[in-house]
Order: C-alpha cells, then sequence, then structure tokens
C-alpha cells in the first residue's frame, strides 16, 4: 500500500508521501497574467423561463442577483474549496441569457498571479446557478443545474486552453 500511494502521490500534486492531501506551495512560481472562463446551465420550466422574461419573478430581478452572487463567490473561493489558494482577482464577468429551456450561465476571471484561477470561474458559475434556483423556486421547484465546465484558460505553465479546440 506505501508503494502505491508513494506512486500516486508522484503523479497527484495534493497528495503527499503518506497519501494526506495539502496545499501545494506555490511561492517559488512566477506571477503571470491568467485569465479562466466557465459555463453552465440551470434547466427550469417553460413557467419559468416566461416569469424571467416577463420579469415577474416573485423574488424580483434574478438575473441582477444571480450576476451579484457569482461576482461574490469568485471572491470567497478558498473559503469554500479546501485547498484553492487565495489569490488577487483582478476583473471578474458573470453573464446570464434566459434561453427557451433555462439559463445560460458564462463566467471570465482574470488575476496576475502564481496559480491558476479556473477554481474562481467554475465558482462563479456554480453560485450564480444556485441563486437562480433560489429566485425561481417559488415558480420551479425542480430547476436543474447541469453543464458546470471550464471552457478556456490562459497563462501559467500549462500554457492556453479552449473547449473545442
Amino acid at each position: 500500500m506505501r508503494g502505491r500511494l508513494s506512486r500516486m502521490s508522484a503523479h497527484l500534486t495534493h497528495v503527499r508521501e503518506d497519501g494526506t492531501a495539502h496545499m501545494v506551495d506555490v511561492s517559488a512560481k512566477a506571477v503571470s497574467a491568467r485569465e479562466a472562463s466557465a459555463a453552465g446551465r440551470v434547466l427550469l420550466s417553460a413557467e419559468a423561463v416566461g416569469a424571467l422574461r416577463g420579469g415577474t419573478v416573485p423574488k424580483g430581478d434574478a438575473l441582477a442577483v444571480a450576476r451579484i452572487a457569482g461576482i461574490q463567490a469568485v471572491k470567497r473561493t478558498p473559503e469554500l474549496i479546501p485547498l484553492a489558494h487565495p489569490i488577487a482577482v483582478h476583473a471578474v464577468e458573470v453573464d446570464l441569457s434566459v434561453a427557451d429551456d433555462g439559463v445560460d450561465i458564462r463566467a471570465t476571471v482574470r488575476t496576475a498571479d502564481r496559480t491558476g484561477i479556473e477554481m474562481e470561474a467554475l465558482t462563479a458559475v456554480t453560485v450564480a446557478a444556485l441563486t437562480v434556483i433560489d429566485m425561481v423556486k417559488a415558480v420551479d421547484k425542480h430547476g436543474r443545474i447541469t453543464d458546470v465546465r471550464v471552457t478556456a484558460k490562459s497563462g501559467g505553465r500549462s500554457g492556453d486552453w479552449r473547449e473545442g479546440a
């Protein structure tokens, strides 16, 4: 078992020799400009989509509240994800658009720091999606969050990547 853990830890950056998790030391890494984008969807009933489009959601402007929630979530990512590093957030964009079957959510986050910002982008999308669910639950109790994923990243040692490229 110990040999297996040792082989695993050689490939997993957040796992020590004994198999325990730890936060990676990034202090020797160079600061670089980094950007990450993520996307996701909230599937909703036709009634909820109609309420969003018509501005009749009982709790108010669901999209505006969800956008602010996503922005706030970016700044709280290291409090929510145990091994995420606190990093300086320089810009956040959270966009929500109503589709015929729900809400599409996209977030882009930028920094100049020593480690990536993908978790912040994913957290923005996920918390914005949770907020949409909360805002429309009086109209649709069966909203579903789906397809949350990183869609692009740039900067850092591993370079640039874009979904579908």
